[in-house]
């Protein structure tokens, strides 16, 4: 995908999120962050927007936390989320393509990671407020679909970030968990041992478990939007469950 197909994503993507978000009302549960709120979801994402928007426009070269969560609630916290949300389109939208600015893992196009990332981040938290408006995720009709390529990508995205020290996908018996999309012929071959995980686009060989089903039932499985029940598993459920139990990202 180009640079201005994500910025595309991000943009429509933070518009449902805030029309499910007011529609759910701030303090309906969140099915796909346990504990929190949707006022807890709007201030997340909400803060990390302004915090990525920064950093692009002031050309930022090295790390800065993002600013504290907001106090906001009800209607003023969903009008701070959507200016905070046109902010951000605008800021990417009018970014030059040789943006210089920290991001957190060696890439050629800084701007290319950061409207990559927000694209998934809001897509996936998209995802959250239409289900604390009452969606299922998976479920036909209740959620705004994850279209077959980006959700691709997003699983992509997502084995990458696992490759950072990071993460906490470790195993201490090395697991080959395999992922294949049945829509859009992708196959990316996982392997989990005490290191960071190292995948490739791959499907030869040996696993120890697969999954597979369409792009978008594994992006939001992947991410556990979805049960693992949601999804063809074959093999060992073990390591299926392990990837369940420690790849949640903040």
């Amino acid at each position: 995908m180009e640079n201005g197909e994500f910025i595309d994503v991000v943009d429509r993507e933070g518009k449902l999120l805030a029309d499910a978000a007011g529609a759910a009302g701030a303090d309906a549960g969140v099915p796909g962050c346990p504990g929190w709120r949707v006022r807890d979801l709007l201030r997340h994402t909400g803060t990390v927007h302004r915090w990525v928007t920064a950093l692009v426009a002031e050309g930022r070269e090295s790390y800065r936390p993002p600013e504290p969560e907001p106090a906001y609630d009800g209607d003023a916290l969903l009008a701070w989320f959507r200016e905070g949300h046109r902010s951000l389109v605008s800021t990417l939208t009018a970014a030059p393509d040789d943006l210089s600015c920290w991001t957190f893992r060696p890439v050629p196009s800084p701007l290319a990671f950061w409207v990559r990332r927000q694209a998934h981040e809001t897509a996936v938290h998209r995802v959250d407020a239409e289900s604390a408006l009452g969606g299922a995720p998976g479920t036909a009709g209740t959620l705004s679909p994850v279209p077959p390529g980006f959700a691709a990508d997003g699983i992509a995205e997502l084995l990458e970030l696992h490759g950072q020290d990071r993460s906490r996908v470790r195993s201490a018996t090395p697991r080959i968990l395999r992922v294949g999309a049945t829509d859009t012929g992708d196959v990316w071959t996982v392997r989990i041992t005490e290191e960071p995980v190292v995948a490739d686009a791959s499907g030869t060989g040996p696993a120890d478990c697969e999954l597979r089903d369409t792009a978008e039932r594994l992006y939001l499985t992947l991410w556990n939007r979805l049960p693992l029940s949601a999804v063809s598993l074959t093999g060992d459920a073990a390591t299926a469950a392990l990837w369940r139990e420690s790849s949640a990202i903040g």
